[in-house]
């Protein structure tokens, strides 16, 4: 899993392949990566890429969501 969430604290740590940062999770801003397809969290500089269900839990305590969503039905879209 490349998140851990402390519930109490709102603190928490994004774990990469060869990264491992924390920081408040309001200071994390989940986006989308449009060349993965998938979500990416940011934190001091840093990019781990997460599931949904991280995203949502990091969102829950606080990271900021600028995260867009890929449709077909889209002019420009990827998919």
């Amino acid at each position: 899993m490349p998140i851990e969430v402390d519930e109490n604290t709102q603190r928490c740590t994004l774990i990469g392949e060869q990264v491992r940062v924390a920081g408040d999770a309001r200071d994390v801003r989940i986006v989308t990566d449009e060349a993965l397809r998938m979500s990416i969290a940011e934190l001091d500089g840093q990019r781990v890429p997460i599931t949904e269900s991280e995203a949502d839990a990091l969102t829950v305590a606080g990271a900021v969501d600028g995260r867009r969503h890929l449709k077909t039905s889209e002019p420009g879209s990827i998919i």
